[in-house]
Parts: structure tokens; C-alpha cells; sequence
């Protein structure tokens, strides 16, 4: 299993081409500088430029990305002669860099392409400090900086450019591994009877799942046409519903009393023997549907309800996950022929304002604070190297909102760099005197640090304090107090970005995420006009893509409300924050089920249809005013559901029971924020606590798979 592990830990293995891009390029522009005779620091600054490039260029064509290129070269230019120029008159050149911070912060507005423009111009700007240009050696610095770049773009465009298919290949076999691990983990669940541990294992396999689901959904565009893309974009989520499901009546049945012994060892079997159906090759169309197991596997799973036996929930699970995968894999496979439905035009995207007061902006103004703040700490740390400081102001602002999310990335930008400082040290004594292992090891260290880049500030850090210290050595300039300047200076840094995030225009946790969490809202009720719409028959719209913009909303506030839950956060509500994203998370896992369901006239002239979307529209309109402090109304609760109500056709009939569950999540919702429900006679704490402390055993209910279960009172 180690290999499903690799592929499925990097699903499409992108970001070990961009870490192969960097080590690449780094190695390419070194050994041209050499035949060019050029020294040492002029090497290091192609070294940082094709770096640099390799994570910060992520443009989606190699069109955009070229051109990204030729401007991250005009940029890094001008940083570079700026820089060089402010060094003769101090204190000029700090004051240049703060200013630069500004502008390198509010870029990423513009991302991808101004955050790649903005932080190699900040990062030039800083090694121009470093390396202390002068004027003069400014032709062969800009021309160090050209060759790490067109590096780069060897790499990127030549040597290991991008594949599609072959990133499709991989991200689909680790598509396979990822619904392996969840198949595997709740077979494990149901073994120990449903132990905390292995729940949350369950949770991560399906969070993991979730991610390669989205690592296809990007490829799938340059290798499929709209139609191919869509028609796979429902399959996949298809099959994501089926695992999620899964997992929820894995969870309930292990957890129930009484169920018998024989029951228990015969779904685990039935678990492990999907589990071995699964193929590890996905070039092939499917087998699974061709073999005995698979056929067993539907009829076990389509049990009349009136003759239910314990363990039925699961054995249905098991039947939808295997048909649905079956599915997913032919349309893969561009078979088209089970597909009856054509999907509908992806909407355009609205252009970015390219002057906007929003927290984009309160970030690039705290961080040129935060800056001026770094400087006057770094100064009375080191005169030499105060700029540490001023790096570390930029990194804890980088995609970062509130001071909350700031205070939790300058922790872990000090913890990685005070354990850098270790394995720097360690490393630079076992190489001392030795160039060729020296580099070696520098190129291990941005490897790593480029590989971890997406997932580890902390991990980051550290590996780049590792180089920093093999750097000083290869310089000849390497000191144990050299370090542990390091780690002063980067302490200072994220204390004066702290400080900034916290009196200047400063931006709760909360705000943001009440601003988040009306934007998700706001995709809500345009899921629910597009649903409406779609299953009336009045209009075909890609429900699909709504539902995954809402699942983007979700996961924006998920990254905001981390503060909140993080284990060093300051803030005294975490259990507030769980809750909160535990519901948003059963709204988008309904919307998905919905979307997966829904075809056009499914439900045409249906009063419950039109009745559950204008109460759940209207109970969002009113928790939206109460979020933005207007006054408040009450939630109304419906006293009879859509689905009590018996319909014939059994995917309308699951259509309306997701749109009941979504708007009980409405309701719990409103009780996060203190909005009363109509029909409530309860306390609105008391309530909020009893739905807290029993979400677990509610049966629809999607936690957080890549956090701890939300089961404690909300404070």
C-alpha cells in the first residue's frame, strides 16, 4: 500500500513537478552561470528567481504562463535596481521596502498572476539587501535573474511539461487510492465498533477523497470537451456522495446496540471484498462490473424497505459507492453511453476591480505597518539584517485576512525556523568545507520546501532555515549566532505583523467569517434558484458547478474560521467555530446530493418544491440580515416536511428529503448566530447546545472529515 500512499498523498503528482521544476532549474542556471565564470552570489539570486517561479507561476495555460514570466522579469529588474539604488542613501532603502510590501500584498488580489509578480519582486528586493548589490553589479545580476527564469521555462515548457493526460492518469489513480482508504478505514470503523480513532480516520480518508476529486476537476478541462467535462464532474460527484454516505451509515450502524456479531463480520467482509474490486489501474474500464462479487453486491444493496435486516443501510451504501464508481470510471474513459442528459454552459467569471477598499486592502495596509514596525525591532536586533524581520512580515500576510489567521502563521513561522535552526546547524557542520555536499543538500532543502509549500508553513520554514544555513556556510559566513539571529528577527517579524493585524484597521476573525459565511449563503440561494429552476423544467442549469462554488464558499470559511479552532489560538470559542462548520459542511454535502440527483422535470408542477425553496429562501434571507446587524426576524420552521409526503418516483423523493435535511441545517445555523425559530419554544442556547452535543448521532449529518468531531457545547 506504500505506493497508493505516495501517489494518493499528491494527487496528480503536481506538486513533485513543481518541486522537480525548482531543483531543475536551480541545477540548470547554475551550471550556465559556471561556464559563464560567474561568482557565487550572482548564482544565488538565479537560483531564488527559478525558485521561486517554480510554486509562484501558477497560471493555467503555458500561454499565461510565459507571459506571467516576461513579467516577473520586467518586475524583478526594477526590484532589483530599486533596491540597489536605496542601498546608497539608507535609510531610503528600508523605507522602499516597506513600500514594496504594500504592493507585493495587494496584488494577490490579481492572483495568480499578481501574486507570482508581487512576490518575486519582493523576494529580489530582499536578496538585493542580502547579497549587497551596488549599482554597478546590477547588468550581471538582472542577467543571473533572466537565466534563472528562462531555467525555469526550460523546465516548466520542455523537460517536465505538463501532461495532462498522464496528470489525469495519476490524479484518477489516486482517485482509486483515496476511495480504497475509505472503503478500508470503514471497515475498520465497523471492526472496532465505531471507536473515536478510527472515526476520524474515516474523516480524513474522505476529506483526502475530496481533494482529488478537485485535483481532476481542474485537469479535466484540457483533455475532455464541455460536454465530456461536465458529464464527468457529475460522476465524480457521484461517487464522492457515495463514499460520504458510506461513511455516515458506517458511523451510525457501528455505534448501534445489538447489532449481531455474524452481521457485523459479514458487512466488514463485503467492505474488504469492494475494496479488493478496485482497481489499481484505472487505463482499463472497470472490471468490477463484470465479475460475480459486483452483482452480489446490488442485489444485497436493494433490499425492499419493508424487509430490512440489520446492516441493509450498509450493504446499500456498498452497492451505490460500487455502481456509482463504475460510472464515474466510463465516462473517464469517455464513454458516454449511459448518459442521457446534455449539461448546460458554464457561467463567465466577473472581472477582478482593480481598486477596491476591501480585506485584501486592510491587509496590504497592516502589512506596510507591520513593516515600518519590523524594521525599528530588526534594526535593534541586527543592523545587518533587519530585513529578516521585514520577510517575515510579508509571509504572515501573505493570504491572510484577519489577525486571528495572522497570529497563527507567524506561530508557526517561528516554530518552523527555531527548528530550522537545529537542523540548519547540524547540517552545516557535516558538510563544512565540502561545495559538492553542500549544494547537494541545498537542492534536497528546496525540494522539500517547495514540496510542502501547499500544505506545511510550519514544515516550510523550517527547510528554509535549513538553507539559509548550508547558504552562510557555502559563503563562508556561517555562525551559530547567525542563526539565532534568524530566529530573533523572524520573532520580531511576526510580532510586529501581530501588532499591525491587531490596532490597525484591524479585522476580526469573526467579521470575516460572517462575511464568508453571507457569500456562501449567497451560492446558496443561487444553488436553490438553479435547482428550482432545473427540476421544474423551466430552465436547464448546471447545478453541478453551483454546488462546487459553494463548496468553495464552505472551504474559504473553513480557512478563515481556523483561528478559531486552531489549538494555540487566543480566542476563547472554539467550540463555536466547529459547530458553525460543521453545519455549512451538511448544507454543501446536501446541495452535492441534490446536484448528483437533480435532471430537468424531475419534479415539474410540484407545490412541495416550490414551497421548501421559498421557506429555506427566506430563512436565509433572514439569518443574512441577521449577520449584517439588521433587525432581526425569526426562522420559520416547517412543521411537515417534503418528504413525509409518498412520491413514486424514488430520486424525486430523495431530491425533496436532501432539500428537508438542507433547511433543518438552515435552522441549526440561525441557532449558531441566536436567531430564533418561529415554532421554538426552547432557549436559543439550549438549543444550540442539545444540536451541538447530539450532531454526531444525527444520521444526514457531515462533520469536518479533516477535523476533530464537533460534539462539545457551544460556549
Amino acid at each position: 500500500m506504500a505506493e497508493d500512499r505516495l501517489v494518493a498523498a499528491d494527487p496528480g503528482l503536481v506538486r513533485l513537478r513543481l518541486a522537480g521544476i525548482a531543483v531543475g532549474g536551480i541545477v540548470l542556471s547554475i551550471l550556465v552561470l559556471l561556464l559563464l565564470g560567474r561568482p557565487i552570489p550572482t548564482m544565488m539570486v538565479a537560483c531564488i528567481a527559478a525558485m521561486n517561479s517554480a510554486f509562484s507561476v501558477n497560471d493555467k495555460t503555458p500561454k499565461d504562463q510565459a507571459i506571467t514570466l516576461v513579467l516577473v522579469l520586467v518586475c524583478g529588474s526594477a526590484s532589483l535596481t530599486v533596491a540597489a539604488f536605496g542601498a546608497t542613501a539608507p535609510p531610503l532603502d528600508s523605507v522602499l521596502f516597506v513600500l514594496l510590501i504594500f504592493l507585493a500584498v495587494y496584488a494577490q488580489r490579481f492572483a495568480p498572476r499578481g501574486t507570482a509578480m508581487g512576490a518575486l519582486s519582493f523576494f529580489m528586493f530582499f536578496f538585493a539587501m542580502f547579497l549587497a548589490i551596488h549599482p554597478r553589479q546590477l547588468p550581471e545580476y538582472i542577467l543571473a535573474l533572466a537565466i534563472g527564469l528562462a531555467a525555469n521555462a526550460v523546465m516548466r515548457f520542455a523537460v517536465l511539461r505538463r501532461r495532462p493526460e498522464g496528470e489525469l492518469l495519476r490524479a484518477r489513480r489516486a482517485f482509486r487510492a483515496r476511495i480504497s482508504a475509505v472503503v478500508r478505514a470503514a471497515a475498520a470503523c465497523l471492526a472496532s465498533g465505531g471507536s473515536e480513532w478510527r472515526i476520524n480516520q474515516l474523516r480524513k480518508a474522505d476529506t483526502r477523497l475530496h481533494e482529488a476529486v478537485l485535483m481532476i476537476e481542474d485537469t479535466i478541462g484540457d483533455l475532455f470537451d464541455e460536454t465530456g467535462t461536465q458529464l464527468l464532474r457529475r460522476r465524480l460527484l457521484a461517487v464522492e456522495l457515495a463514499c460520504q454516505w458510506l461513511a455516515i451509515t458506517v458511523r451510525r450502524t457501528a455505534e448501534e446496540d445489538g447489532l449481531p456479531e455474524e452481521v457485523r463480520d459479514d458487512l466488514i467482509a463485503s467492505l474488504l471484498r469492494l475494496d479488493s474490486l478496485i482497481e489499481r489501474d484505472p487505463r482499463e474500464l472497470p472490471v468490477i462490473s463484470e465479475t460475480e462479487e459486483f452483482s452480489k453486491m446490488l442485489v444485497a444493496g436493494s433490499r425492499l424497505a419493508e424487509r430490512t435486516e440489520p446492516g441493509d443501510e450498509v450493504r446499500r451504501a456498498i452497492a451505490e459507492l460500487a455502481l456509482a464508481d463504475v460510472n464515474a470510471q466510463r465516462v473517464a474513459e469517455k464513454d458516454y453511453s449511459a448518459e442521457t442528459e446534455l449539461p448546460g454552459d458554464e457561467a463567465e467569471e466577473e472581472p477582478k476591480k482593480v481598486f477596491a477598499y476591501d480585506n485584501r486592502t486592510r491587509s496590504a495596509i497592516q502589512a506596510v505597518v507591520g513593516g515600518g514596525l519590523a524594521v525599528l525591532g530588526g534594526e535593534l536586533i541586527s543592523d545587518a539584517r533587519w530585513y529578516w524581520a521585514v520577510l517575515t512580515v510579508f509571509v504572515v500576510f501573505l493570504n491572510t485576512s484577519t489577525a486571528g489567521a495572522t497570529f497563527v502563521k507567524g506561530f508557526r513561522r517561528v516554530t518552523g525556523t527555531l527548528g530550522g535552526i537545529f537542523g540548519g546547524m547540524l547540517l552545516a557542520l557535516l558538510v563544512t568545507g565540502n561545495t559538492i555536499a553542500t549544494v547537494v543538500l541545498i537542492l534536497v532543502c528546496v525540494f522539500c520546501l517547495v514540496y510542502v509549500a501547499r500544505v506545511s508553513q510550519l514544515l516550510m520554514a523550517f527547510f528554509i532555515t535549513c538553507m539559509l544555513g548550508l547558504l552562510y556556510s557555502l559563503l563562508g559566513t556561517f555562525s551559530i549566532e547567525v542563526l539565532w539571529v534568524r530566529v530573533a528577527e523572524t520573532a520580531i517579524g511576526a510580532a510586529a505583523g501581530l501588532i499591525a493585524a491587531v490596532l490597525v484597521v484591524p479585522v476580526r476573525t469573526r467579521t470575516v467569517m460572517v462575511s464568508d459565511i453571507d457569500a456562501a449563503l449567497v451560492d446558496l440561494c443561487e444553488f436553490l434558484a438553479g435547482a428550482e429552476a432545473l427540476l421544474s423544467g423551466r430552465e436547464n442549469v448546471n447545478v453541478i458547478e453551483l454546488s462546487r462554488e459553494l463548496d468553495r464558499s464552505v472551504e474559504k470559511v473553513r480557512t478563515t474560521i481556523e483561528p478559531l479552532t486552531h489549538p494555540i489560538s487566543l480566542a476563547s470559542r472554539r467550540d463555536y467555530g466547529w459547530y458553525v462548520m460543521s453545519t455549512l459542511e451538511r448544507l454543501a454535502f446536501r446541495a452535492r446530493q441534490i446536484a448528483a440527483r437533480s435532471e430537468p422535470g424531475l419534479l415539474p408542477a410540484d407545490d412541495r418544491l416550490s414551497a421548501v425553496v421559498e421557506r429555506i429562501s427566506r430563512n436565509i434571507d433572514v439569518l443574512r440580515d441577521a449577520l449584517d446587524g439588521d433587525e432581526r426576524g425569526k426562522l420559520v420552521r416547517n412543521t411537515a416536511t417534503p418528504e413525509t409526503r409518498e412520491t413514486d418516483n424514488a430520486q424525486a423523493r430523495s431530491v425533496l428529503t436532501s432539500l428537508g435535511r438542507m433547511e433543518a441545517g438552515i435552522i441549526a445555523l440561525g441557532r449558531a448566530f441566536e436567531v430564533p425559530v418561529a415554532d421554538s419554544t426552547r432557549s436559543v442556547q439550549q438549543n444550540v447546545r442539545r444540536r451541538t452535543t447530539s450532531a454526531q448521532a444525527e444520521g444526514d449529518r457531515v462533520t469536518s472529515t479533516s477535523q476533530d468531531s464537533v460534539r462539545r457545547s457551544t460556549q
